[in-house]
């Protein structure tokens, strides 16, 4: 029988694995960008397929069968090793924090950066490809038009919350990976933090950004103002959730057991 590794092996395990995240080249990382983007939105197809067939019979668990459709999108993620936005918050942080002299505040902004607007063109290909007539099955492009509507018409503090709630499990996400050894551990998390990720639903700025995306293209009543304000929203909700709340944590809890060994 397995013994959980301890916070400080956990943390160990995370800097390397953010110092490999880091050490990319821009080709790699972008690759593994536009992967993630575009990976993500197959779970986001099968929320609306899935939704739209149970709806009609049972419409009280319509959006729990979309949960569950939506998380093999974040299985395909985590066992490909892609690159998701939030998703690669803990690690590289994790590797500043253990870096003397240097927060590599550079480095984490090109990570970051490239990452966000590798994801938004990686998935608003396949967006574009699969709003194209008779691409999904019929009931399908009604949910995900409901699902963006929704979106771009919660209230500011709403939107807030639920990106600080997504944010965490995210970053929560890559912390318990750090935990695992078998290839179906991670797959087991990665499917349950997609699963409650849906349910809330809470906000990954990339997949929400994907589904207003989705309801624009199948003509959905978003604007590109509301689009802008939600983006904003909820990247500042996913940055206080997942580095506030989540990876600076985590890594004080790590820097106090050390200075009480000491």
């Amino acid at each position: 029988m397995s013994v959980a590794p301890d916070p400080d092996e956990i943390f160990e395990r995370a800097v390397a694995e953010g110092e490999r995240r880091l050490d990319q080249s821009l080709l790699e990382l972008v690759s593994t960008s536009f992967i993630a983007g575009f990976t993500v939105v197959f779970g986001m197809a099968a929320l609306g397929i899935v939704e739209a067939a149970v709806e009609p019979a049972v419409p009280t668990l319509a959006p729990v069968a979309g949960a569950l459709a939506f998380g093999p999108g974040l299985v395909f993620l985590v066992v490909g090793r892609a690159e998701l936005f939030n998703e690669n918050f803990f690690d590289p942080v994790a590797k500043a924090a253990d870096t003397e002299g240097s927060w590599l505040v550079g480095s984490l902004v090109r990570l970051w950066v490239v990452t966000f607007a590798l994801n938004l063109v990686g998935g608003g290909l396949l967006v574009a490809v699969l709003s194209a007539e008779g691409a999904l099955p019929s009931g399908a492009p009604h949910v995900l038009s409901r699902t963006a509507e929704e979106i771009v018409h919660r209230t500011a503090a709403a939107e807030f919350v639920k990106a600080i709630t997504g944010g965490a499990l995210v970053a929560l996400l890559s912390f318990m990976l750090a935990a695992v050894d078998s290839v179906g551990s991670r797959i087991a998390l990665a499917y349950v933090v997609g699963v409650l990720l849906t349910l809330g639903p809470f906000d990954h700025v990339i997949v929400t950004i994907l589904h207003v995306l989705f309801g624009a293209f199948l003509g959905a009543n978003v604007g590109l103002g509301a689009l802008v304000e939600t983006t904003a929203i909820v990247t500042a909700g996913n940055l206080v959730g997942g580095l506030g709340l989540v990876t600076l944590s985590h890594i004080a809890q790590v820097m106090g057991a050390e200075e009480s060994e000491e």
